[in-house]
């Protein structure tokens, strides 16, 4: 599984509530009406995040598609048919935004993450003991681990998703953000697998 995630912020003379309705707009748009592959979407508010608007208030969407087929077909969609309108409205009070690409690499991919810890690839760790050392850690606290996939984005090269924080074990040293559900309000119980 992939996710597209889109970092935006809305302009300063955009009030919140009016810039969130027009997110979940498009969100609602897409669900309603969705492209070939894409699995579902999310939004979350954060800050905090130095890769986007200088740490300030920023929107955090994932996009999750089947494939990069189906990571193509999202690109398309998002921005024709009846999706198109919802879209034009939000992007006309966005301020700026950055995006990045991400593979699910272990554990379950959360529907309201309550938390992201962002961290590089520590020194002198390959990866298969990267997620050797994680797999106990994703289990035990019901996370996903999200991979940058070939160096697409700002963020950090890892995110564990969880629903409360996580404490991940020497060396990892990450970035942990707490996450406020602003596109579905659902609950943290349904996942879907690493694959």
């Amino acid at each position: 599984m992939l996710a597209y995630v889109f970092w935006h912020w809305r302009q300063p003379q955009a009030a919140a509530k009016d810039y969130e309705g027009r997110q979940r707009a498009f969100h609602a748009a897409l669900a309603a009406a969705p492209s070939p592959g894409f699995v579902r979407s999310f939004s979350v508010g954060l800050s905090g995040a130095p890769w986007a608007a200088g740490g300030g208030d920023v929107y955090e969407d994932w996009y999750l598609v089947q494939d990069f087929g189906a990571l193509g077909a999202l690109n398309e969609a998002a921005v024709s048919a009846s999706r198109s309108a919802p879209h034009d409205a939000a992007a006309a009070v966005a301020s700026g935004g950055a995006g990045g690409l991400y593979r699910l690499r272990g554990g379950a991919a959360l529907r309201a993450p309550g938390y992201a810890h962002w961290f590089g690839k520590p020194d002198g760790l390959s990866y298969g003991e990267l997620f050797a050392r994680l797999a106990p850690v994703l289990d035990q606290a019901g996370a996903g681990l999200w991979m940058r996939q070939m160096v697409l984005g700002p963020g950090r090269e890892f995110c564990v998703h969880a629903v409360a924080p996580v404490a991940l074990p020497a060396p990892f040293d990450a970035l942990v953000l707490p996450l406020r559900p602003a596109w579905p309000a659902l609950d943290d119980e349904d996942t879907e697998p690493a694959r």
